[in-house]
């Protein structure tokens, strides 16, 4: 009996599109990233020069990231995951993934704009209507303006159905009220995608109630950077003070707005499981040069099982940890809601980032402390995937209540 390379439906191969593309992202970040990056010099690879003194990135970062963008957008990459219709290339959520991870697996730098990330378009915006899309979707599709999502807020965190940002309807206008914090891009975005509660949850429940809206820049106050570490000048406190926006900006339907972002949950921590392994197999590439390449006591210290068993540790973790997301890529794909799969995808990646980044600072010893390299700076973002699209606590609980335990 023949066994065909794919099970069920199941392929672990890299088609063919996808292979063409990973090589044209390889040689677009060739072309056009590293001499940008070599361009900028010190402006980019120095903190303390990236930013100004109150943490926000200084006007040339901000225009080449831009830059990128556009230029991304144009070679077809940069929103490839959405549809035809809007500007994207309609590419599955598997071939997303791995694109997601192979550019990841560069290494940190400004191949960060290359694929849509929080500042860019995401299938919740893609429910924009007709003067919606070619307002605000199709001009983000091409890298042209950048969003943010604009949904957590001060003393809520996790907790957000209890928001406190509201908006009341007059007449043909919404009147908003509130504040949101760590919302990335904020600082930057031309415009943001806000969520507010629109009817009281006495009457539409925990979860309803809840409308998205589009709010432009100019309609809203940055009041505060949130300088997390390891987003340094990305995030921003935003304020509304009786903000009034038009009936036309009700991105979705009224009050459906949670439920909405729901369904695409799981493609939000599919890319960051992603982002996860790319970084995680960068950290264990350079590792290996190093264990190689550093001798002590008259051997290479990969000699040392010390060393070489947290290399290898780390490639079995960020091997399963690959697997797991291919196939949350797999079932987003064939459309499953994938609630379970999606926290496992996200708990597991960015845990398994963090252990690695870990043990590579270490195997580094006072080189990977060097503000130089970027050990320290991948740590910093490992730590920082844990938090966002959902604490390591919140995945847990998902995962929990998902197989029973009450």
């Amino acid at each position: 009996m023949t066994m065909s390379s794919s099970v069920s439906g199941v392929s672990f191969d890299t088609d063919e599109e996808t292979a063409l593309i990973l090589s044209a992202l390889e040689e677009f970040i060739e072309r056009e990233v590293e001499p940008l990056e070599a361009e900028l010099g010190e402006t980019w690879s120095n903190p303390r020069k990236r930013h100004e003194d109150d943490g926000r990135l200084v006007d040339e970062v901000v225009d080449a990231m831009g830059e990128l963008r556009r230029k991304s957008a144009e070679a077809g990459f940069y929103a490839m995951n959405l549809p035809e219709e809007v500007g994207g290339e309609g590419v599955s959520n598997v071939t997303w993934y791995r694109a997601v991870k192979h550019v990841a697996s560069t290494g940190p730098g400004l191949t960060e704009c290359v694929l849509a990330g929080p500042e860019g378009p995401k299938p919740l915006l893609a429910q924009a209507d007709r003067e919606q899309i070619e307002t605000y979707l199709k001009p983000t599709v091409r890298g042209e303006t950048s969003t943010a999502f604009a949904q957590t807020e001060p003393g809520v965190g996790s907790d957000s159905p209890n928001m406190k940002t509201t908006a009341e309807k007059d007449g043909d206008e919404w009147v908003i009220n509130g504040t949101k914090q760590w919302i990335t891009n904020a600082p930057y975005a031309d415009f943001v995608q806000l969520f507010a509660r629109t009817t009281p949850q006495s009457e539409a429940g925990r979860y309803g109630g809840i409308t998205c809206f589009i709010v432009e820049a100019d309609e809203y106050e940055i009041t505060a950077l949130n300088n997390a570490v390891g987003a340094v000048g990305r995030q921003g406190e935003l304020t509304l003070d009786d903000v009034r926006v038009p009936e036309t900006r009700v991105l979705g339907t009224v009050d459906r707005a949670f439920y909405d972002a729901m369904e695409f949950l799981s493609l939000g921590r599919l890319e960051i499981g992603a982002q996860s392994v790319g970084h995680a197999e960068f950290l264990l590439d350079r590792a290996v040069e190093y264990a190689n390449e550093r001798e002590a006591f008259g051997e290479s210290i990969g000699s040392f099982q010390g060393i070489s068993h947290k290399i290898a540790e780390g490639r079995a973790k960020s091997y399963a940890a690959d697997a797991a997301g291919l196939r949350l890529a797999w079932q987003t794909e064939r459309g499953d809601s994938a609630i379970e799969a999606s926290s496992i995808v996200k708990y597991l990646a960015t845990n398994v980032l963090y252990d690695v980044a870990e043990d590579v600072v270490g195997i580094h010893g006072g080189n990977g402390l060097a503000e130089e390299n970027p050990f320290m700076s991948e740590l910093q973002t490992a730590r920082l995937l844990r938090i966002v699209e959902g604490t390591d606590e919140i995945q847990l609980n998902t995962i929990a209540k998902r197989m029973g335990v009450e």
